[in-house]
């Protein structure tokens, strides 16, 4: 390089290091145990970075705001518009996930936030739990094992069945929906999926043209939707009757999709002969005992996590990844690109 050249560059860098605000006073909170590898990228860059293992509410928010740069959250913290007003500093904000409606989009986008999400890393280990769950469905796995925790030894082969030839449907063929459809295949089911637009098939599947058609010919229906006002409650009473006698529901979409109460009757009527839930309407703030409800409790052969659909260590360390990616780009270049409130500008 020519000297001359290179005393230009030099000189611009400096006059950058003094213009630029000092990276050490960014300050970013991270809640609800973001991976390791994404609170590390963000100190290596000399930010000021607090973690925390819970979730916080929405008082807790109103005084941790305060001087704040970065918000960083998973699904249980809910940032209000209270909350986000409130904020006198605030650049940019985060989810560690897929789901950005525990935002205030409208509010973020108003207050010239962006925020921004992981919409693709958490996509094989939730398909991966969904596939799990529906053999552990057709073998009754749940009941099983809690039979052989009270002492109890009943083999048995009656209402039991390979999942071989039977056919899934699939509700919204986004990237998660499309992956169990692709792993579904190739244990032999037979895939139908709908979504309110038409979308590229993966494989042999096939698109169906009404949601109640789905149901009626599905033996297994699996949720894969976002959470709108469109997709609340959209499952229901008339839904389940739709649905095939003695066939199998999952969900581990949004937890106000479904109408629980209704899902629990299906259960308990035998209408279905079982389900999986990984996502509820109100969900615990904090991990401990004696913290959840919910009429699915004792329901024959269900099976429920605590939304740990994409709760896996390879899933979190991409999620944090991607996700401090996109906010390093943010802080240092004025990039919003992956925001999902704002115009992207890379």
């Amino acid at each position: 390089m020519p000297a001359e050249l290179k005393r230009k560059r030099e000189t611009e860098e400096e006059v950058i290091e003094t213009t630029s605000f000092p990276k050490n006073k960014i300050n970013i909170l991270l809640l609800e145990g973001v991976s390791a590898r994404g609170i590390k990228m963000l100190q290596d860059q000399g930010f000021q970075v607090e973690a925390l293992k819970t979730a916080l509410t929405e008082e807790e928010l109103l005084v941790k705001i305060k001087g704040l740069h970065i918000l960083g959250i998973r699904s249980k913290t809910q940032v209000s518009k209270k909350v986000i007003e409130a904020s006198d500093k605030l650049l940019a904000m985060a989810c560690f996930c897929i789901g950005t409606d525990q935002i205030d989009l409208q509010a973020a986008q108003d207050n010239g936030i962006p925020v921004f999400n992981a919409p693709f890393a958490n996509t094989r280990s939730v398909a991966e739990l969904i596939i799990g769950n529906i053999v552990g469905l057709s073998r009754k796995i749940g009941d099983c094992t809690a039979a052989m925790h009270r002492g109890a030894w009943f083999k048995q082969a009656i209402g039991c069945f390979e999942i071989r030839g039977k056919t899934l449907g699939i509700v919204g063929y986004g990237h998660i929906g499309a992956q169990v459809s692709v792993l579904a295949e190739s244990m032999g089911m037979k895939v139908v999926y709908w979504d309110v637009i038409p979308k590229l098939p993966m494989g042999n599947a096939t698109q169906i043209s009404t949601l109640n058609e789905l149901l009626a010919h599905s033996d297994f229906v699996s949720l894969h939707v976002p959470n709108l006002p469109s997709t609340k409650n959209m499952i229901g009473k008339e839904q389940f009757a739709q649905m095939k006698k003695g066939s199998f529901f999952l969900n581990a979409s949004r937890g106000n999709v479904v109408v629980i109460p209704d899902l629990a009757a299906a259960l308990k009527s035998e209408h279905l002969r079982g389900a999986y839930v990984d996502v509820f309407p109100t969900e615990p703030g904090k991990n401990g005992e004696n913290l959840f409800e919910s009429e699915l409790r004792g329901c024959p052969n269900t099976l429920m996590t605590p939304h740990v659909g994409g709760s896996t260590e390879e899933a979190q360390a991409m999620i944090g990844e991607e996700v401090a990616a996109a906010l390093l780009k943010c802080i240092n270049e004025g990039s919003t690109y992956g925001a999902v409130n704002f115009p992207e500008v890379d």
